[in-house]
């Protein structure tokens, strides 16, 4: 689909990925909606500050009566808390999946008859490596984003009648905030949006960025012992 002149909306749009999305979706000719918990933060010139929590059913009904004739969603929110499943805080682990989880689908149910009145559609959920795999010290975000991963193929088939494509990005580390502890290699946001952005306008709807999701997901036909030998 074309960017130029539709209208999107970009949750966390106020830094790292989401930051990105919004200026670059700018740039492209879209009319953005950056949303954020606190309008005030977001700093990008051209675009249209919106509050947005989307843990907050008021806040997410809202933002559907003020930002209109939206055709491109990206469900961009998230957080990790690198909460432990056996001893991490519970309340943690709600946060993620109340945001990851719950909010990608509250937003997305928000803005649904918007999408469908257009002629074309799209909304982009940012998964991660981690919807595919899990990781000790992550297992509380990697359990959101794999539940957020199985509303993706949800969503995917029941907004397909009102012509509205739904694509997921799975991606490894970028150079984010989120990241801003891990060592490993990291990818440019910059990068991975370009990416994106293509993929929004070629109707993609599974978007795996790096070569570590692709061997990841190559691994899921392997079950366990592919993904983690050293428990199998």
């Amino acid at each position: 689909m074309q960017l130029t002149h539709a209208t999107a909306l970009v949750t966390g749009a106020n830094r790292g990925l989401g930051r990105h999305l919004a200026q670059q979706l700018r740039d492209s000719g879209a009319h953005v909606y950056a949303a954020a918990r606190n309008p005030a933060s977001i700093d990008l010139e051209g675009v249209t500050p919106l509050a947005l929590d989307v843990t907050d059913p008021a806040s997410v009904a809202a933002a559907a009566k003020t930002a209109t004739g939206v055709s491109i969603l990206v469900n961009n929110a998230g957080v990790a808390t690198f909460a432990s499943l056996l001893d991490g805080d519970v309340e943690d682990i709600h946060r993620e999946f109340d945001t990851n989880f719950f909010g990608t689908l509250a937003v997305t149910r928000a803005f649904a008859p918007q999408l469908g009145a257009h002629d074309e559609s799209y909304v982009l959920n940012i998964l991660s490596v981690l919807s595919w795999v899990s990781m000790p010290h992550l297992g509380g975000y990697s359990a959101s984003k794999s539940a957020q991963w199985s509303l993706t193929n949800a969503l995917r088939q029941e907004l397909a009648g009102q012509g509205t494509k739904v694509g997921g990005l799975h991606v490894g580390y970028m150079d984010t905030d989120m990241a801003a502890a891990v060592e490993d290699s990291k990818l440019d946001p910059a990068d991975v949006t370009r990416r994106a952005l293509e993929a929004i306008k070629a109707g993609e709807t599974e978007i795996v960025i790096d070569e570590l999701s692709r061997n990841v997901r190559a691994g899921l036909s392997g079950g366990v012992a592919a993904l983690y030998p050293s428990v199998a």
